[in-house]
């Protein structure tokens, strides 16, 4: 009898536990299902976060504008040079004096004292500039006005001075102090000096002194 009891109460309790076992089981499987969720969500938050990076990477090339910034500074500067050159060109235009005064200018190799020479060339494509060459030395001229009629041409970067008499010319430089060629005498000069020769200027000294009645 006592076994009998034991085996029916074996047959109750397993009755009673099998609706709660299958209850846990249940249970247990959305559990599951929300863990393996998880995952997925994560990793659908990691690619969404991948798609927002490249997203501002991509983003990023703003500097495409660094060419127009460079191309702007550009044409600033070209302006800014253009004006500069106007400039210039505007401060080295020639009076209508200085273009009397350049058409009076002897060009062509003068020889000077000491065996030494200067080529004087006019500019062609400027008209009033004349190219200077001599030993060790170069100049870029252009006439100046003068208050005594002297033919005066200048190279003011160099310092470089010609002074252009009647029966001579000279090359000085002022920066310098120093004279660089002296006693340069075109055709046209060396005509002058032998007529002075010949026939020399008569001296204030010489002038006959006047009488009174």
């Amino acid at each position: 009898m006592q076994i009998k009891s034991a085996a029916t109460l074996a047959a109750a309790a397993l009755f009673i536990l099998a609706p709660l076992a299958q209850a846990s089981e249940k249970t247990e499987k959305p559990a599951a299902k929300s863990a393996a969720a998880k995952p997925a969500a994560s990793k659908a938050a990691s690619s969404k976060a991948v798609k927002s990076t490249k997203t501002v990477k991509a983003a990023k090339p703003v500097a495409k504008n660094k060419p127009e910034v460079s191309a702007s500074r550009a044409n600033l500067k070209s302006a800014a040079v253009n004006a500069a050159a106007g400039i210039s060109a505007a401060e080295a235009a020639l009076t209508p004096a200085e273009l009397a005064i350049a058409e009076r200018v002897q060009v062509g190799k003068i020889p000077c004292e000491l065996g030494a020479s200067v080529t004087l060339t006019a500019d062609p494509k400027n008209p009033g500039y004349f190219d200077m060459q001599g030993k060790n030395f170069s100049y870029r001229m252009f006439p100046v006005t003068t208050s005594t009629g002297a033919i005066r041409l200048e190279d003011q970067k160099a310092g470089a001075v010609w002074l252009q008499l009647g029966n001579k010319s000279m090359l000085m430089n002022q920066k310098q102090g120093i004279r660089l060629a002296d006693e340069c005498t075109s055709p046209a000069q060396l005509e002058v000096a032998q007529n002075l020769k010949l026939h020399p200027p008569a001296s204030l000294l010489d002038a006959s002194p006047v009488t009174g009645k």
